[in-house]
C-alpha cells in the first residue's frame, strides 16, 4: 500500500476514466493532485488496513474480496465476540460438544492493533500537548467501537482524543504557517477517518473543504489521499493485471504469493469477460467505487446493469470493475441479531488486519494484527455488519 501510494502517476493515470463518470472519486483525486503538484511531504506514514478474504470451495483457498485503507471498523467489538463465544462453550460445551480452548483469541490482537499503532504516530509527532482527531459521522450508529479507543489511548498512553465530524472541521478548523492543524484551539497530532469513505459524508462544500484542510496539514492522516486512493476497487484490479505487482515489488516469490490471493479482476474494456458476464452473470460481481456494504450487483442484475452500460457508451464502464464471484462453502449456524436467534445456512468471510507505520526511512510498524470474521446467511450478496448484512463471529479452529 505505502509503494503504491507513493506512485502518484499511477494513481492518477489508473483512476482517470474512472474520475469521469465517478464525480466522488474526481474529487478525491483533485485532493490528490494538488498534493502533488504542491509537492507534499508526508514524513510520517500511517496505515491501518484490513484485507477481506472468502474460503473458495473450487479451490480451497482464500481469494481477496478488497482491500480496506479507510474506516477499517470493528477491532473494538471483534475481541468481545470471540471471549463470548469462549465463555459460552465453557458454560455449554458438553451440550454442544464443542472444546472452549478451539476458540481463537488471535482477535485480542485485533483490539490492540490500532491502538499502539495510533498511540506511536502520535508519539512521533512529538508535540505533547497535540490530539488525535477522530473523523466521524455526524448520526454515528457504530460509536462503541469507537469510544473504547478514545477509553484505552488516554488511560495507556495520556493520549487525549476529539471526535470531530468534517463539517466541525471546516467551521473549527486552520492549518498554521508552519502546517500545523488546529481545530477548536487544539493541535492535531493524527487524523484518524472513521468516516469520509462515502460520498453520503460529503453533503455540501464544507466538507471537501475540510478534508483538503487536514490533507494540506503536517497532521499525519490515517489515511492520506494517497493510501485513500489506493484502497479503492479500481487500483485493485489495476495491480491483479500481469506485470503491475512488478512495478512495486522486487522479491518474485512475494509477487507470486500475491498473485494467490487475488480472485480474477476485470476492467469493463475488456469486452470479452463483459460478453462473458452477460452470458453467465451468476459467475461474476458488479463492483463500483462504493465502500461500506450494500453497492455491489449480482446475479440477472449483473447482465442488465452491462446492457444498460454498453448502450450508454462513453465513459460510464469505467465507474465499475467486474470481479470473478467466489463460491465459498456454506455451514449451519446459529445467528443472533435484535435479540433474536435462528439457525441458518451461512458463509463466512475472514478480515485480516494490518499495520504500517513509517517516518522518513524508517519503518516502524508492519505487521498482521489480528483478524475480522463476519458471518451472514447464504442468500445473502453483501456482507456488511453496520449495513445490515452480517453478524460479527469468531473462529474455531479443527483438526482438518
Amino acid at each position: 500500500v505505502d509503494r503504491v501510494s507513493l506512485d502518484g502517476d499511477f494513481l492518477q493515470d489508473s483512476l482517470s476514466k474512472t474520475r469521469q463518470v465517478d464525480d466522488f472519486t474526481s474529487r478525491l483525486l483533485d485532493i490528490h493532485r494538488k498534493m502533488m503538484d504542491a509537492n507534499k511531504e508526508e514524513n510520517i506514514r500511517l496505515g491501518l488496513h484490513r484485507s477481506d478474504y472468502m474460503l473458495d470451495s473450487e479451490t480451497n483457498s482464500l481469494l481477496q474480496i478488497e482491500l480496506n485503507t479507510i474506516s477499517v471498523s470493528f477491532p473494538g467489538l471483534c475481541s468481545p465476540v470471540a471471549e463470548l463465544h469462549r465463555t459460552l462453550i465453557n458454560q455449554y460445551g458438553k451440550l454442544l460438544c464443542l472444546d472452549a480452548k478451539r476458540v481463537s483469541l488471535e482477535m485480542r490482537r485485533s483490539r490492540q492493533f490500532p491502538l499502539k499503532t495510533l498511540a506511536k504516530a502520535w508519539d512521533e509527532f512529538n508535540v505533547d500537548s497535540a490530539v488525535v482527531m477522530m473523523i466521524v459521522q455526524p448520526e454515528e450508529r457504530n460509536m462503541y467501537d469507537q469510544y473504547w479507543l478514545v477509553k484505552y489511548l488516554r488511560e495507556s498512553h495520556g493520549v487525549t482524543t476529539i471526535r470531530k465530524t468534517l463539517s466541525e472541521v471546516e467551521a473549527e478548523g486552520q492549518v498554521l504557517p508552519d502546517g500545523t492543524l488546529v481545530v477548536n484551539d487544539r493541535k492535531v497530532a493524527v487524523v484518524y477517518f472513521r468516516a469520509g469513505y462515502t460520498p453520503n459524508d460529503y453533503p455540501s462544500e464544507a466538507e471537501w473543504s475540510a478534508r483538503l484542510l487536514m490533507e494540506q496539514s503536517s497532521a499525519v492522516k490515517c489515511p492520506s489521499i494517497s493510501y485513500h486512493l489506493v484502497g479503492t476497487k479500481k487500483i485493485q484490479q489495476e495491480l491483479a493485471k500481469p506485470n503491475v505487482l512488478e512495478r512495486f515489488l522486487e522479491n518474485k516469490e512475494e509477487i507470486s504469493k500475491l498473485r494467490q490471493c487475488f480472485a480474477g479482476l476485470w476492467s469493463l474494456d475488456d469486452e470479452e469477460v463483459v460478453k462473458s458476464a452477460i452470458e453467465n452473470p451468476d459467475l461474476f460481481v458488479l463492483k463500483p467505487q462504493r465502500e461500506g456494504g450494500g453497492n455491489n450487483i449480482y446475479g440477472l442484475d449483473v447482465r442488465e446493469a452491462l446492457i444498460r452500460l454498453k448502450k450508454e457508451g462513453g465513459d460510464a464502464l469505467s465507474a465499475y470493475i467486474l470481479m470473478q464471484r467466489i463460491f465459498p462453502k456454506a455451514s449451519l449456524a446459529n445467528l443472533v441479531r435484535g435479540g433474536v436467534c435462528h439457525e441458518a445456512l451461512t458463509v463466512s468471510e475472514l478480515g485480516i488486519y494490518g499495520a504500517y507505520l513509517r517516518n522518513k526511512d524508517k519503518v516502524i510498524i508492519n505487521d498482521k494484527c489480528g483478524y475480522l470474521m463476519r458471518t451472514k446467511v447464504s442468500s445473502s450478496d453483501e456482507g456488511g455488519v453496520a449495513a445490515g448484512f452480517a453478524v460479527l463471529d469468531s473462529l474455531y479452529l479443527t483438526d482438518k
